[in-house]
């Protein structure tokens, strides 16, 4: 079989929030693919492996193998799967839409989870969870003021969009560090409504093949 016909390998952490929002893609998509489990927090972070660093000089999650290539950084994984299958679509046609939903997705993705993901908690110390809280909570705030504009069923639309699977994972992390989801009853009802589709269960953190027998569902 050739590279280029190989099933996908995703390099994953069930904790991820990046690989979370791939494996959301994948499943909307119908794209079966191979799972490695990459801890990053056993022996010191497997994500530091002179093997895995070989695969991603950055060293993190998510890394996807397919059509012989090898692709890092979730939005750009998630655009290579839209341009290559194309349905459902993630990006409406409309142009305006179209920008909504990167915005959002971006909001996410570049504003909130790299100031409160591992590798910063780490140096915080003891005020890491007050950090990651203060974070999300300021990014929360201007999000939660953008959906009141683009916001249908889901983020942009009553369309499951890129934006969708960036806000689910960013509201679990949300979760995981205590934030009080009380002022923001706009992501709360879209992330309640998202969960309840199927390619967002079957991703799910505590669905995963790594995940730790008491995290399980």
């Amino acid at each position: 079989m050739s590279a280029a016909a190989a099933k996908p390998v995703l390099y994953s952490y069930f904790r991820s929030s990046c690989s979370w929002r791939v494996r959301i893609a994948l499943a909307l998509k119908g794209i079966s693919y191979d799972l490695v489990p990459v801890n990053l927090i056993k022996d010191g972070g497997q994500q530091f492996s002179a093997e895995f660093k070989a695969l991603n000089p950055m060293q993190q999650v998510p890394a996807l193998k397919i059509d012989g290539i090898t692709l890092s950084q979730s939005l750009a994984i998630i655009n290579y799967l839209e341009e290559t299958h194309p349905n459902p679509r993630l990006l409406p046609q409309d142009p305006k839409k179209r920008a909504q939903v990167r915005m959002i997705a971006d909001h996410i993705a570049s504003g909130i989870q790299p100031l409160q993901n591992l590798n910063v908690l780490k140096q915080m110390g003891e005020k890491k969870m007050e950090w990651a809280q203060n974070c999300i909570m300021s990014g929360f705030q201007a999000l939660e003021q953008v959906l009141q504009h683009t916001a249908g069923r889901y983020c942009v639309g009553d369309e499951v969009s890129m934006a969708d699977l960036c806000l689910v994972p960013q509201v679990a992390n949300a979760e995981r560090f205590k934030v009080d989801m009380g002022p923001y009853p706009t992501i709360t009802r879209i992330n309640k409504a998202l969960l309840e589709l199927e390619a967002f269960k079957t991703s799910h953190p505590s669905r995963q093949p790594d995940t730790p027998a008491e995290l399980r569902a």
